[in-house]
């Protein structure tokens, strides 16, 4: 079965996340130099069959775009050129940082292991993905 890749685009980094075959469950995979992000989708997408990618889209708590925005969309723009077979999904992406950095905390995580910013990339990946799962089952 095909697997459904999260994203958490980044100016700096990109946390990926992926589900399980069956789409239940998604689980943080890699965090990727925003230069190198399609690169590594395009070799990910060779050795595994995906049926989407579900990008976090920053919105402000009014539900306007948030500034960062603007880099996603320019994003959004080399994933449909690059990957015009696979449709996707843009899912809400506040407070994804503040749970990731939370749910380390709660899953015993160092706190010098907790400044990994890295870390907090791909978790915030999986929370995004983990949601659009939920809404779509």
């Amino acid at each position: 079965m095909n697997r459904i890749l999260g994203i958490d685009y980044g100016k700096k980094r990109v946390g990926v996340a992926v589900s399980d075959p069956l789409g239940i469950f998604a689980s943080p995979l890699e965090t990727i130099p925003s230069a190198k992000i399609v690169e590594y989708l395009k070799n990910y997408t060779q050795n595994q069959p995906v049926s989407r990618f579900v990008v976090g889209y920053p919105m402000n708590l009014n539900n306007k775009p948030a500034e960062a925005a603007a880099y996603v969309d320019v994003f959004l723009k080399q994933l449909a050129k690059h990957f015009p077979d696979i449709p996707v999904t843009l899912e809400d992406e506040r407070f994804t940082s503040v749970l990731a950095f939370r749910s380390l905390i709660d899953s015993g995580v160092k706190k010098m292991d907790r400044r990994d910013k890295s870390a907090i990339d791909k978790v915030s990946a999986a929370l995004i993905l983990q949601t659009y799962l939920d809404r779509t089952k």
